[in-house]
């Protein structure tokens, strides 16, 4: 029997080829590693600043000849002192407590007092309301086809014949959605400081009704955030209950959860957001929810927005965070082709930066990019060309340079145009509150409740995006929306709620 031999060009060939996996399978256990035990943060200092001397210098000799001295005199700006204590804010209500000596002060003259002052805390008031309406009748010589009976209406109430009213509504769902408090810590809550069972369907029947109230309002939230020719995008996962009807061994239901996806869409000029559950993650999402929708769509590489373009007139803007990120991740192993990228692109967030704290209008900000900008991004966009077509490795220097050869161009609008973003990040933070919501409550209970949810985050989101106070908000709505002209519905969105609350006061 012969044995088969191989050249050595073959041969280094095929060692070649199994370090390059090596090296991919290292990679991505350092990736893995890092999302358990490291930290997330991708700040990027460089290795070496040509205003920074290093701590020792390897190539100094110990017995080095000593090098003159000259004394410098400079000047420096004085330390600031410490602030101290931050002031009590003045609008708390102040409860004195006069704590007289033990002593007999009878015959004392009062001198004066030392005041202490301590901030305190009592739980949220729970209290019943009673609307008393009396009856009044009238004389018999003063019917004339009129009532004999006289009495008050029924202030209108959020949820009719129900008996939670606008401020507990609107505490049980700020609790939930923005402080993270799933309903059943919310039952367990009131049992303890109030001595109030509720039923856990009880709770979810008031939150249904909310909803159905809040409906045609996030209706018109999706019509105004879609108004644009510009709008950024992105998705997030979450599980969502799946009820079977076949019974277990001990009679109960065998429940499960399946993946669905919170898509969520932000209008940069008016910073309103809209989030949207599908349980599918593909194109055709894009076009349900987008509709006719024409413009710029920001957005991170996923492939489905790429397949959307193609039968939309839409044309797809990248995020630098993302191709930053790709170039982070391949940091340990690529280090000099790593770190010329992060420097590249850490120069042109410092020109953001610059118009971010100026305060720059779009056009302002446009012509700070085309003179300081553009000529980094177009040298970055070159070296990554021809690096890219250097190396076509499976690596990780491979695959940031790949992403950034194919993402890189997609980023030249905000050269164009000065209300493109440079990366996605504002509707990244905007998912963030159901980063957190899931982790807490874990599971939508149905596709129902997993669209609600998507409600009650673009009202909120929103809210946060104008610095709107959400419990003020929502309050105010849920008592004024039952009688509010449906053509005029606009006027309750945060922003133009805003307005208009000023203009009254």
């Amino acid at each position: 029997m012969m044995e088969g031999t191989i050249s050595k060009a073959e041969h280094d060939a095929a060692m070649a080829e199994k370090d390059a996996q090596i090296a991919a399978v290292r990679h991505e256990l350092d990736q893995l590693r890092r999302l358990i035990f490291a930290s997330k943060s991708e700040r990027f200092v460089p290795a070496s600043r040509p205003e920074q001397m290093a701590l020792w210098d390897d190539n100094s000799q110990a017995e080095s000849a000593p090098e003159p001295t000259q004394k410098i005199t400079y000047e420096r700006k004085k330390k600031k002192a410490h602030p101290g204590r931050t002031p009590l804010p003045e609008h708390l209500p102040v409860r004195r407590e006069i704590i007289e000596p033990n002593q007999d002060t009878s015959g004392m003259v009062q001198i004066g007092e030392e005041v202490t002052r301590k901030v305190d805390y009592k739980p949220g008031i729970l209290e019943i309301v009673e609307y008393v309406r009396p009856k009044y009748a009238r004389p018999q010589a003063g019917l004339e086809d009129q009532s004999a009976i006289v009495m008050a209406e029924v202030p209108d109430q959020v949820i009719p014949k129900g008996i939670p009213a606008a401020g507990l509504l609107t505490h049980l769902v700020i609790a939930k959605y923005i402080d993270h408090l799933p309903f059943y810590r919310q039952i367990e809550m009131f049992k303890r400081d109030y001595g109030w069972a509720i039923h856990k369907s009880t709770i979810n029947d008031w939150f249904a009704a909310v909803c159905t109230l809040l409906k045609p309002l996030y209706e018109v939230l999706r019509k105004d955030v879609l108004d644009t020719d510009y709008l950024q995008g992105d998705e997030s996962r979450i599980q969502v209950l799946d009820w079977t009807d076949r019974k277990s061994k001990k009679g109960k239901p065998n429940t499960k959860t399946h993946l669905g996806y919170m898509w969520v869409f932000r209008n940069p000029v008016s910073g309103n957001v809209f989030f949207v559950y599908r349980s599918g993650r593909g194109a055709k999402v894009l076009h349900e929810t987008l509709g006719e929708f024409t413009g710029l769509l920001q957005s991170d590489g996923y492939s489905a927005y790429t397949s959307y373009i193609k039968r939309q007139d839409v044309e797809l803007i990248s995020c630098l965070a993302h191709i930053r990120r790709k170039f982070f991740e391949a940091r340990k192993n690529h280090p000099q082709k790593a770190d010329y990228a992060l420097e590249q692109i850490q120069l042109l967030y410092a020109v953001e930066q610059i118009a971010r704290e100026e305060c720059f209008a779009p056009a302002q900000r446009l012509r700070i990019r085309k003179v300081m900008a553009a000529p980094i991004y177009y040298k970055l966009l070159q070296w990554v060309r021809t690096e890219q077509a250097n190396n076509l490795t499976k690596g990780a220097i491979g695959k940031a340079l790949l992403y950034a050869k194919n993402h890189l161009p997609r980023l030249e609008h905000y050269l164009r145009d000065g209300r493109v973003e440079i990366d996605n990040n504002q509707i990244e933070n905007k998912i963030r509150p159901l980063a957190l919501g899931r982790k807490n409550y874990l599971f939508a209970g149905s596709n129902q409740g997993a669209q609600r949810a998507a409600m009650m985050y673009s009202f909120f989101a929103s809210c946060k995006a104008n610095q709107i106070n959400p419990r003020e908000w929502l309050h105010d709505v849920l008592i004024r929306i039952g009688n509010h002209p449906v053509n005029r519905l606009e006027q309750l969105l945060p922003v133009q709620w805003a307005i208009n609350t000023k203009t009254d006061l």
